[in-house]
Formats: structure tokens, C-alpha cells, sequence
């Protein structure tokens, strides 16, 4: 375990991984590492996201050759403009379940298994347009049908706590997780960044044993990373920039890729202090 800077944690992502990113559409995403991971030019990257900006930056600069999702919304803006630009162009390609679906095929690859059996998706277009899904029947009396979702193993899971030590172990404290544990489980390699890195003892002390979400055997590397889940929420520390999530939902990219992602996450968060 190491804390590290930004740059660092860009660096172990390769052309072609796939990668796993945490938060919930456009809440308490690990938006100072997707801004690095732009800045360094990754190219076709596959990203499992129950999606948000994330997959926007991403998608808008270039980065990504598939989307695997149960949806991509800014929340208060139902669908991610880039993203929703990038399909109609035939862009990226796409690999859409049902959120649960999404959920089970990371609890799968988390336990090290093949796949899960699950009812979601059964009698849906989720079947018809992943041809490659099957079926399974229950071995017991109730021969039940169901979805064998595989699992959705990473090679890279990024996410974004409020609060953090040196050795991993990290703590949201919103109303959610956002099956951010489940990201570090199915990944070969986890990075985490905070709002605040704290000692261990002040850790435990910042907030009920339950919400303690990530532990050091988790983690790979750690950054604290103040704001760095903007412009997202990341509750109780702050809310959704939604002024400046209108502009970005309404500016063009290369305006607003020169504006804010040109220079480091320093030169960001001095432009985007209101």
C-alpha cells in the first residue's frame, strides 16, 4: 500500500484495460482521477460504471471503446450528453443490463465465480440485445430458468470516499455506498482517492463502524484528493455543482477541455471556484 499522486495512478492504467469506476451517476464519482486518465490520453478503455460524467469525460476525449452499464445520467440532466452523442455516432460500443444485472456480474467476479444466477432481465430486450447472455435451470425441485449473468472481472477499479488512511481502509459518509467495495473486489488493481487522508485512529473516530466500506487487503494505492469528486456530490462534504454541471452538459468539449482540463487538477480547482 502507498499513497500516491494522481500521475502515478494514471500511469498503471494501459491502452485497451478495463476499468471499473465508482459513485452513482453524477454522485461521488472519482472525478480528479478521470480528469487525470484524460489527460494522459488512455485510448480504448472498456468502463463499467453505473455511469455518469465519468463515462462523459471519457467518452468526449477519446478514451473509451466500450461502455459496460445499466445507464449514464447526470441525475438532474437525465442522459450524459457526451455519451449519448458518442452512441448515436456510432462511437463506442455499448454493453447495457439491467442494473442489478450489472451489480450481480461484479458480485460474481468479487467471489471469483463464473457467474451468478439471476431473475433480472428475464422477458426484457436485455436478453435480446446480449445474444451472448444464457440461461440456467435451477438443479432443485423448481427447475427455475434463469439469467446466468457472468461475471464482470476489472482490471483497474477507481473510486472516490470521503475519508481515507495511508493503508486503505476508507469511509463514506453519504446515505450510499454505491457498491464501491464491490469495484475494489472485482479488480486486479485498486485505487482510491479521498477527500481527506487522515491518521487510522482519526478514521475510526470520523463515523459509525458500518460505513468503514474499503479495508488495506482492498486498496493498491491511495490520494488525497480535496473536491475531488467535483463537479459530482460528495455528501456531507458538498453537494452536486449543478451551475457549473449545466455548463458542462452545454459547452462545447473542446471549449471546455481547453478551460478546465488543459493544466493539472491544481489549475482545475482554481477555475472552478466560485
Amino acid at each position: 500500500m502507498t499513497v500516491a499522486t494522481m500521475t502515478e495512478i494514471a500511469g498503471e492504467i494501459r491502452d485497451g484495460m478495463t476499468v471499473g469506476i465508482g459513485g452513482w451517476g453524477s454522485r461521488r464519482k472519482p472525478m480528479a482521477l478521470i480528469r487525470a486518465l484524460v489527460r494522459a490520453g488512455r485510448r480504448n478503455l472498456t468502463i463499467v460504471s453505473y455511469g455518469g460524467p465519468d463515462v462523459g469525460l471519457l467518452t468526449a476525449a477519446g478514451c473509451v471503446g466500450r461502455v459496460v452499464t445499466g445507464f449514464v445520467s447526470l441525475d438532474s440532466i437525465p442522459l450524459e450528453p457526451h455519451f449519448g452523442l458518442a452512441r448515436k455516432t456510432g462511437e463506442i460500443a455499448l454493453t447495457e443490463y439491467d442494473e442489478g444485472m450489472l451489480y450481480w456480474g461484479l458480485l460474481a467476479a468479487a467471489n471469483r465465480l463464473p457467474f451468478l444466477p439471476i431473475r433480472a432481465g428475464l422477458g426484457s430486450d436485455v436478453m435480446r440485445v446480449n445474444p451472448g447472455l444464457k440461461t440456467v435451470r435451477s438443479p432443485y425441485d423448481d427447475s427455475t430458468e434463469l439469467v446466468a449473468m457472468p461475471a464482470i472481472p476489472l482490471d483497474v477499479a477507481l473510486i472516490h470516499l470521503n475519508r481515507a488512511d495511508a493503508s486503505g481502509n476508507g469511509r463514506y459518509l453519504g446515505p450510499d455506498p454505491y457498491f464501491d467495495d464491490l469495484f475494489c473486489l472485482a479488480a486486479k488493481r485498486r485505487f482510491l482517492s479521498c477527500e481527506r487522508l487522515l491518521s487510522t485512529a482519526e478514521l475510526i473516530e470520523s463515523g459509525p463502524p458500518q460505513t468503514l466500506l474499503t479495508n488495506r487487503s482492498m486498496v493498491d494505492a491511495v490520494v488525497e484528493t480535496p473536491h475531488g469528486a467535483h463537479f459530482t456530490s460528495c455528501v456531507p462534504d458538498y453537494g452536486r455543482d449543478e451551475e457549473f454541471q449545466r455548463e458542462y452538459a452545454n459547452t462545447d468539449w473542446n471549449t471546455f477541455r481547453s478551460r478546465y482540463l488543459d493544466g493539472d487538477e491544481s489549475d482545475y480547482q482554481k477555475a472552478v471556484t466560485r
